[in-house]
């Protein structure tokens, strides 16, 4: 058994680090720091468009890699092997929901982004409604997102599994960790992202499948699983309650609409909404694919992120059920007590599930890999969130303070905010400690769905529905959100109860899970926009110009850049910011991405692989429902 004491201090790893370990982990770390440097050498960096863009000039394989990479960092390896380990297979719907978000991110969302010809979301908001209100409140609340639910729960779960592997210190891994991620996300923008991405993808997937097969053996094949996963029962139980058994249904992804843990109506309709978010809206995910060489090269990229999306079932969602298999005691303990000395938390340790095989089963070298790889993964999600986050604050909320900002001084405050994103994550650090690990995936997710779903309605509108204007728009983002924030605020005063405590939680939160109150929330926010457009006067038909689906430019060879500078007078020095750029960064490369149009031979063989993406995708719901 896993020896610790009962704060979460330091664990003793049953298995010890060996030389072939930390050899593995020092050459992986200089390969990833080589990558970095070769790939900023290539793209032209001390351009707005070289260093927060990567040169507008990316593949589609890298594009897939980066994409899938951002969106499974170290929290979502450990957050998803957690909740199989607690709950069986139905969690594998946030990632199989991606396929369909991503699909239209490549075919509906991005020839719009690409035609009004911006770098970050809220600049696009801004360009289609006018006004400044919008776009301020956007880039603040993804600049808050992205500190306290991307942010810190990697730093929380990489640090864990540094931890439960090697028994350091919490807060001397995640400061050495954090300090490689910020040299290279500073020097090299996101270039040195995507790059290292798609390297940290490859080593991620081979080194998940090898444990994958190993943990498989250990209960002799799949066909064991689901009986040897009804019997692992923990063998300290709280009295009289049923929290200690396996959920009857683990094996299946429909689960039922009022008792299940994750409702079918709630992962079909609620999820729809925050993949549309996260997939469509948010600027880490958007950003990779407006860097595409051209729109086919993007949509090819969404299609192979969405198969990709297709495997943590089988290499982290199934083992982490497996440890609980192996380890009941430790991985599925009910018992406080037991739980505090186990891992720290007393709401349960169902976290330390992936961990617990990597230290249990690879063999030396390989377990070096395996977290060389973690570190990857929670790096290439830290890369990715200070990059975009970097580019949020440049180019809206800066450049509104300093009108007159040049390329140099709009390059130096991407890299200094940089640097207070990675102070504020370090002082992040011990209140996370603190925070029930049991609970962080879920709050995660649920944190999402207060905040996620009014900007979802928004983007819709904007996109499909061209009477949509400023005030509807505004005030249907300050309705979801009061909405929002009134929910997470019972949900933050009323935790759910400990194993054997009555639920006495209001109905509110008792009664209406968080994936049903994100549809809620999104219709009603979509209600109060509607109204509010209607009862103010329509935006001029120019102002819509290459802003909404059914006013995109036809003619390639007509780069919007005028038009969108002709846009309302109070958003002139913004319309400039978009793709401003110094005479050397102009020509062929600032017109490739401008260009909507696409060869139709490479769009017919996109479109012919998303249908095939989309039969693999409901033949594997269809099985595992």
């Amino acid at each position: 058994m896993m020896e610790a004491n009962s704060t979460v201090g330091s664990f003793t790893p049953t298995q010890q680090f060996s030389v072939a370990d930390l050899v593995v982990v020092v050459v992986y770390f200089s390969l990833n720091l080589a990558v970095g440097i070769w790939s900023s050498c290539r793209v032209n960096r001390n351009t707005v468009s070289g260093y927060f863009l990567a040169g507008r000039d990316m593949a589609w394989w890298p594009i897939g890699a980066s994409l899938f990479a951002s969106s499974e960092g170290s929290g979502l390896f450990i957050g998803l092997a957690g909740t199989g380990a607690a709950g069986g297979v139905a969690v594998t719907g946030f990632e199989w929901n991606a396929t369909y978000a991503l699909l239209a991110l490549a075919w509906v969302f991005v020839p719009v982004y690409v035609s009004s010809g911006i770098v970050t979301m809220p600049e696009y908001l801004q360009r289609r409604f006018g006004g400044e209100r919008i776009r301020m409140y956007l880039s603040s609340l993804s600049l808050l997102l992205s500190i306290f639910t991307k942010i810190s729960t990697d730093l929380y779960s990489g640090a864990l599994f540094v931890q439960v592997c090697l028994g350091w210190d919490l807060y001397l891994s995640t400061i050495l960790m954090l300090v490689v991620t910020g040299l290279y996300t500073i020097a090299g923008g996101l270039a040195a992202v995507i790059y290292t991405d798609a390297l940290q993808t490859l080593i991620m997937v081979l080194g998940a499948i090898v444990l994958a097969v190993k943990a498989f053996n250990e209960i002799g094949g799949y066909p064991n699983l689901e009986e040897a996963y009804l019997k692992s029962v923990p063998s300290k139980i709280v009295p009289n309650t049923t929290c200690h058994l396996p959920r009857a249904d683990a094996m299946h992804l429909f689960r039922d609409p009022v008792s299940g843990d994750l409702p079918w109506t709630g992962m079909t309709f609620g999820l729809s909404v925050m993949a549309t978010w996260y997939w469509c809206t948010d600027q880490v995910i958007v950003q990779r694919s407006l860097s595409a060489k051209s729109l086919s090269h993007a949509k090819a990229g969404s299609i192979l992120a969405s198969y990709l999306k297709m495997l943590p079932l089988f290499i982290i969602i199934m083992p982490g059920m497996i440890s609980r298999v192996l380890y009941p005691d430790a991985v599925a303990c009910v018992d406080p007590e037991e739980c505090t000395h186990v891992c720290g938390a007393a709401v349960g340790c169902s976290n330390i599930a992936y961990p617990k095989l990597v230290v249990e089963l690879m063999p030396s070298g390989l377990r070096g890999l395996m977290i060389a790889v973690m570190m990857a993964a929670l790096m290439s999600s830290l890369t990715s969130v200070f990059n975009s986050s970097s580019t949020l604050f440049t180019m809206d909320i800066w450049r509104k303070l300093r009108a007159g900002a040049g390329e140099r001084e709009l390059l130096l405050v991407g890299r200094v905010v940089t640097v207070v994103l990675v102070a504020l994550s370090v002082v992040w650090i011990p209140i996370l400690q603190s925070s029930s690990g049991g609970q962080l995936y879920v709050y995660i997710q649920a944190v999402t769905s207060y905040l996620a779903p009014p900007v979802t309605a928004v983007f819709i509108l904007a996109v499909f529905w061209p009477r949509a204007n400023e005030q509807g728009a505004f005030w249907g983002l300050m309705a979801g959100l009061a909405l929002g924030l009134a929910r997470m605020g019972l949900e933050l005063a009323h935790p759910v109860p400990h194993c054997g405590d009555p639920d006495q939680r209001p109905w509110l939160l008792a009664d209406i899970h968080y994936l049903h109150f994100a549809v809620l929330l999104c219709a009603a926010t979509g209600i109060v926009v509607v109204v509010g457009s209607l009862l103010t006067p329509p935006l001029p038909p120019a102002q819509l110009k290459d802003l909404t689906w059914w006013t995109l430019s036809q003619d390639p060879s007509q780069p919007s850049m005028n038009s969108t500078l002709q846009g309302p007078p109070d958003g002139s020095c913004s319309a400039a910011l978009g793709m401003q750029q110094p005479p050397k960064a102009k020509g062929s490369q600032a017109m490739s991405l401008r260009d909507a149009a696409e060869r139709h031979f490479w769009a017919h063989i996109c479109s012919v692989n998303a249908i095939i993406l989309m039969c693999v995708n409901i033949f594997c719901y269809a099985y595992f429902a």
